[in-house]
């Protein structure tokens, strides 16, 4: 037990306070709560102790690496209920704690009130209050001025008036001693960027991105790509790791064990003769050539992506400068990586339990803040369920102290409870089964999972549509109303989402019989028409304008679904942070037109205080307005032209 939960024991068991059911906290404090930096941080507790006396409670927060503490009031509810809050100014890593104490002297003044209106002797009682603001010496210069004056008052006139302004007791509220003062256990918090929580995000293997067939791209031809990236609205352009390339074991197009002349190998095979995960692979360009694009992303006011995957070629480095960081098979061959049945005879991982493993750590820390000093912020981290999670929360909380702007987002397609536990482990972001969820059912049961409590206090969603290992059966058909459905449902579900290239081409071939693409990219160069017909970059470029326009579809939490009899249209409604913004969304789930009654007699829109029904809804895309009459509104979807309906509240 900490010297904190001690003082708080004893002085509870001596009679003192209890602060019990303290919000917001993750697991009794033992992981941070995510929060953005900017908003407003609500707290909530039950405190109370022995007997009538009044008491008076506060927050108290600091970063994590300050020694200063900073306040704000909380205030009574009902039932020993307090609130209160406060705003982490900035990004960072933050604790917060709850105070209470008796308020001595707001105490006094209630009894002697209510002994004034029995007609009781008060001689005695006013001289006792008096006394009290002689030791009073806690406060600043304008308190100690009113309470200086109310003494004297007092002291010259007998009366016991000055004794019960409001302007003494607060004086006295700031300035008396608070000798049974007892604080809670430290809690903490994360306070991030806005882009923790919203953001549109676009996948892109650097080296597919010539427009010279067979030829590998460049650097600058990614840079030659951003305007059209930039144009459907993405916030993130992410990169597949850009690192050299092994030789060793390198596998072939689809996977296949041996690869011929010419085959560039699989990226995720990190490490060759050229260096390791601080390098570039050189046919991509120079360390500068990506200097350059950093700054072009950040022109077009997007930022970059790169993937962290920690595993190594055969090639790399570190099997020669630390051999001890890797396993050997009784043989003393190297052990590769498997996931059975699954071989990837191209890659092995690090051992996590070597007797160097301190090393490692750090190495691999290195690694993350070298390209932070490159001007990457962002960090999509391969597999993390696969390595040890005190290391992740230590590579976090390390990266974070220095840079607090990074964002890690975690890439486990695993068990839910590994999932949640890295996020609480400190991943800014997550990936999610959304990928998989395609029925009206299981999405609303999956999202209410995710803005329930207390999920959404530490998991936050990125809801990618593909990715280069999947393509979900849903999309193998290559129907166009489903490729906009899905979309669809990404961008305004939740407030992070992705693609990865070539979806916006409607590219659809699998591996028969398989949720993988033939010809992945992952082990050839592709060449695309990036203007192909038939695209839906307009599409997307919609859904994302929208996006940015409309702060409800910046968040995920503040979402609810609306009982549409359609069993293939979801419906919902979002609000934004500050109630400002709401948007009601009517999505189709099958390829048929669909004709529905939209309800909306319980949505309302407004700030607290000033909450109003919904009077019309203004189309996002079209401009188009309709009158809720009635309690709702008639509408028609047709998925071929577009299966998403998106509309402002208007009050």
């Amino acid at each position: 037990m900490n010297k904190t939960a001690q003082t708080v024991e004893s002085a509870a068991a001596g009679g003192a306070f209890h602060i019990e059911d303290i919000y917001p906290q993750i697991d009794g404090g033992r992981f941070p709560v995510k929060r953005i930096a900017g908003e407003r941080v609500e707290v909530w507790a039950d405190i109370y102790r022995d007997g009538h006396d009044l008491i008076d409670c506060a927050l108290v927060w600091r970063l994590e690496q300050d020694r200063e503490w900073r306040r704000a009031p909380m205030i009574h509810h009902a039932n020993d209920r307090w609130g209160g809050w406060f705003v982490p100014e900035q990004p960072g890593r933050y604790v917060y704690a709850v105070e209470a104490w008796t308020d001595e002297f707001a105490t006094w003044r209630h009894g002697f009130e209510l002994k004034q209106k029995a007609g009781a002797d008060l001689t005695l009682d006013a001289i006792e209050g008096a006394g009290m603001l002689t030791k009073a010496q806690a406060g600043g210069q304008a308190a100690a001025a009113v309470i200086l004056r109310q003494c004297e008052d007092f002291l010259q006139t007998g009366e016991a008036g000055p004794l019960l302004t409001e302007e003494l007791q607060n004086a006295m509220a700031e300035s008396q001693l608070r000798s049974d003062l007892t604080r809670s256990q430290l809690f903490p918090f994360v306070a991030d960027r806005p882009r923790a929580r919203s953001g549109a995000w676009y996948e892109m293997v650097p080296r597919s991105q010539s427009q010279t067939p067979g030829q590998h791209g460049t650097f600058k031809d990614c840079i030659a790509r951003l305007s059209d990236v930039g144009a459907m609205g993405f916030d993130v352009v992410y990169f597949t790791p850009i690192h050299p390339i092994g030789h060793t074991n390198r596998k072939g197009r689809n996977n296949t064990p041996t690869a011929l002349d010419g085959d560039p190998g699989s990226p995720y095979a990190i490490g060759a003769a050229e260096g390791g995960h601080d390098a570039v692979h050189p046919q991509l360009g120079t360390l500068e050539d990506f200097r350059e694009f950093v700054a072009a992303c950040k022109a077009l006011d997007m930022e970059v992506a790169l993937d962290f995957a920690v595993q190594c070629s055969l090639d790399h480095p570190w099997l020669k400068q630390h051999p001890q960081w890797f396993k050997r098979r009784p043989d003393g061959s190297m052990r590769y990586a498997e996931n059975p049945p699954k071989k990837y005879e191209d890659i092995v991982n690090p051992d996590f339990s070597s007797e160097d493993s301190g090393a490692l750590w750090n190495a691999l820390r290195d690694v993350v803040l070298f390209w932070v000093e490159q001007g990457v912020s962002i960090f999509r981290v391969d597999n993390p369920h696969t390595k040890p999670f005190p290391f992740w929360e230590w590579l976090i909380h390390q990266v974070q102290l220095r840079h607090p702007d990074v964002i890690f987002l975690a890439e486990a397609f695993t068990r839910p409870k590994l999932m949640k536990g890295l996020a609480k482990l400190g991943f800014t972001q997550s990936y999610t089964y959304f990928t998989w969820r395609t029925q009206k059912w299981e999405l609303e049961q999956y999202l209410n999972e995710l803005t329930g409590y207390p999920e959404r206090d530490f998991y936050r969603p990125n809801f990618f549509v593909n990715t280069p290992d999947i393509l979900p059966f849903h999309l193998q058909g290559g129907e166009a109303w489903m490729f906009k459905s899905r979309a669809a449902l990404a961008a305004t579900l939740s407030s992070t989402y992705g693609i990865y290239n070539g979806f916006e081409l409607l590219e659809h071939e699998p591996i028969p019989g398989k949720e993988e693409y033939l010809d992945s990219e992952k082990y050839e160069i592709k060449t695309r028409d990036w203007n192909k017909p038939d695209n839906i970059k307009p599409y997307i470029s919609d859904l994302n304008r929208a996006r940015r326009q409309n702060a409800a579809l910046q968040q995920t939490a503040n979402l609810r679904f609306i009982a549409v009899e359609d069993s293939n249209v979801i419906g919902f409604v979002k609000e934004s942070v500050n109630q400002t913004n709401s948007v009601v969304v009517a999505i189709a789930l099958s390829r048929d037109p669909h004709e529905f009654w939209l309800p909306l007699g319980d949505v309302q829109v407004g700030m607290t205080g000033d909450r109003r029904n919904v009077a019309a809804v203004e189309n996002l895309i079209t401009g188009e307005r309709h009158p809720v009459e009635w309690g709702g509104i008639h509408l028609r979807i047709d998925p071929a032209r577009d299966p998403a309906l998106l509309f402002r509240c208007l009050a």
